[in-house]
């Protein structure tokens, strides 16, 4: 997996988050893992296509997901994980995926991105490639959120 194509992700990750009225999320962990992603609660899948081809899972706890949610909502609180809070998180995902098909662009790539697929529970795993993917796992505000990134140019 090429360097090149794990930035627009972090890139859009670190940039999007502050407009939101997160603090600045820095980097913990990088490594590579194989094949599925072990859901931590919350994932958003996104596949991209043309010149780029593969996905990313947004992955983060309830938690996670009812806090950032509750941010994006002008800080109303969120104590379950409904339909609103969802569909908060849901949009979060185009947010942060259209940043990086931007900056992939600016790569001179072409590069479309599928609708999100959002899953709900901690008892599962996503097949995101045949092969290795790779981890970004992100610190916002105390709240972990892992980019699983299964990218690579075609």
């Amino acid at each position: 997996m090429d360097a090149k194509l794990i930035n627009p992700f972090v890139d859009a990750f670190t940039t999007v988050m502050p407009m939101l009225g997160f603090p600045e999320p820095t980097r913990t962990k990088l490594y590579a893992a194989k094949s599925r992603v072990k859901s931590l609660g919350v994932s958003m899948l996104v596949g991209f296509t043309k010149q780029i081809r593969g996905n990313v899972v947004y992955n983060m706890s309830e938690e996670t997901a009812k806090f950032i949610a509750s941010q994006m909502m002008m800080g109303m609180p969120v104590e379950m994980f409904d339909e609103m809070a969802q569909s908060a998180i849901s949009e979060l995902s185009n947010m942060l995926t259209a940043h990086t098909a931007t900056n992939i662009t600016a790569l001179e790539l072409d590069v479309d991105i599928s609708t999100p697929s959002l899953t709900v529970g901690a008892d599962f795993e996503v097949k995101v490639c045949d092969g290795q993917y790779l981890v970004v796992a992100m610190d916002l505000s105390g709240k972990l959120v892992e980019l699983d990134i299964a990218v690579d140019q075609v």
